[in-house]
């Protein structure tokens, strides 16, 4: 076991604003050809992988974002949030407010006629816990998000496929009522209830968490957070809860929570429970992190790629053998800082951009207008803005426009309210972040690109014009659902 994890003193200069403290990897006994092996098969595998930050003896050894990804940038968890709700359960059970084998019905006692099928009333809160309700069939974030009456009530009408505690079943309704029990018995949401108890603790600031129509934080999801703060719930755990002096969780939650729990040997109390005796907590695209007990070490990466299943046999070839270097090496301390230093250079984006050419922008640069045909996405006008500088694209629906700005060959950061629900995992963002670039393909295609960098998301944008005509295309690299809306045909309100 590695040392525990200490303060930085304020005079640290490897210290940041996370407050954890830095060692090189091979001071922290980390192996650093191992790291660079690790992330020369994540990117030779074509997997999107944004940063990752990792921890050993006490410090963090080794972490990188590749451009524009950053430390400081808060980030949505999906549904690494439940990890975090079963840390305020565990609270809550120490400070005497539940138990685990409590009915779930008793807490809502005004549901009791949509309770009424048979097996409801045996459905306690471990159930909840180990993802054991006896529903059929997964519900997702993205379908809790589309509801806009109570989710406590529709949880109440999913019907039962078996008995509580007789199969896993993954489902974020599960996560929900957890965190609408909580709710219901401090009257706080969860986040405002895990505020004093493990976020202030933590050094976790900045943090925000969705509120459904309940006025309960989802439980599942919804949770966003730096990469920082992702691995220090690692770390909680790794020091079985304890942090600077401080016990911030039960230890015998901790141990109870990361351990096989209930019908399946793969799962804990919203942990995801490996054979190789480290444990993980995973959001949608590969938000996770995971803890090697027996190696004194937390791995914490975000991305964008398609589940857990294609990146863990890169960790596994690479974790735990790294651990155990007992030397420091400057020399390959070296050649990895040069390698996560690359990371930052915004040509570290050149997988994902099109063949940007310059100069290609058009010879007559004005603003052009166009009325949408019907169209499923409520879209009524388009807008380009074409100057020097880049293309303000603004597009027009019922809730008013919507713009980004988008340089010509090079990147331009700015704040959008744009939509995209349905290629966006149910979520709509306001005040998202985007990072967008745009270039003439050739005289009549025009190509952008909108990187979400507090999410996994990146949409590709074809506008292509033919006379009076403009269709405009909408695709994104990775989603739960649709990949693209259909193409909308759009008139100019003046020749083009």
């Amino acid at each position: 076991m590695s040392a525990p994890l200490d303060a930085a003193p304020a005079t640290d200069p490897t210290a940041r604003h996370d407050g954890l403290p830095r060692k090189t990897a091979s001071a922290a006994g980390v192996d650093p050809d191992a790291v660079i092996g690790f992330l020369d098969d994540v990117e030779q595998a074509g997997l999107d992988l944004h940063g990752f930050m990792l921890f050993r003896d006490g410090a963090v050894a080794a972490e990188g974002w590749r451009w524009p990804y950053a430390a400081h940038r808060p980030r949505n968890l999906h549904s690494v949030a439940k990890s975090f709700t079963a840390s305020a359960i565990g609270l809550a059970v120490r400070e005497g407010l539940l138990r685990l084998d409590a009915p779930v019905i008793g807490f809502f006692p005004e549901f009791a006629e949509e309770a009424r099928q048979p097996g409801l009333e045996a459905m306690t809160v471990e159930h909840l816990l180990t993802m054991s309700v006896g529903h059929e069939s997964e519900t997702s974030g993205a379908v809790w998000r589309g509801i806009k009456t109570s989710w406590v009530r529709e949880f109440f009408k999913i019907p039962l496929a078996y008995a509580p505690g007789e199969r896993f079943v993954y489902t974020s309704a599960a996560s929900y009522m957890l965190s609408a029990i909580l709710t219901r018995l401090t009257g706080q949401t969860m986040h405002d209830y895990l505020k004093p108890r493990l976020f202030e603790p933590l050094g976790i600031a900045g943090e925000a968490w969705d509120v459904g129509p309940d006025g309960v934080n989802p439980g599942g999801n919804g949770l966003v957070a730096t990469t920082a703060d992702l691995l220090k719930l690692g770390i909680l755990h790794l020091q079985d809860g304890a942090w600077q002096g401080r016990q911030v969780l039960p230890p015998d939650w901790v141990r109870a929570a990361t351990r096989a729990q209930g019908p399946s040997a793969g799962y804990g109390y919203q942990w995801w429970v490996y054979d190789d005796a480290t444990y993980a907590g995973i959001g949608k695209f590969v938000q996770m992190v995971r803890v090697y007990p027996e190696h004194g070490a937390v791995l914490a990466v975000i991305g964008a790629m398609k589940g857990s299943s294609r990146l863990v046999p890169h960790m596994n070839a690479h974790f735990p053998a790294a651990f155990g270097v007992s030397n420091p090496d400057a020399a390959k301390d070296a050649r990895l800082a040069a390698r996560l230093a690359a990371w930052q250079h915004e040509d570290a984006a050149a997988p994902w951009k099109a063949p940007f050419q310059a100069g290609q922008t058009p010879a007559q640069l004005r603003r052009l207008r166009f009325t949408a045909t019907d169209n499923a996405q409520g879209i009524t006008g388009i807008e380009l803005d074409l100057s020097a500088e880049g293309c303000r694209f603004t597009l027009t629906d019922a809730d008013g426009p919507h713009s980004i700005v988008a340089g010509w060959d090079r990147w331009i950061e700015g704040v959008t309210d744009m939509p995209g629900r349905d290629l966006h995992h149910g979520y709509h963002i306001p005040d998202c972040v985007v990072v967008a670039r745009a270039a003439w393909l050739d005289e009549r295609r025009l190509h952008m690109t909108w990187i979400l960098p507090e999410t996994a998301f990146r949409d590709t944008v074809l506008c292509e014009f033919e006379g009076d005509t403009l269709r405009y295309t909408r695709t994104v690299n990775i989603n739960s659902g649709a990949l693209g809306y259909d193409t909308v045909v759009a008139r100019a309100d003046q020749p083009a």
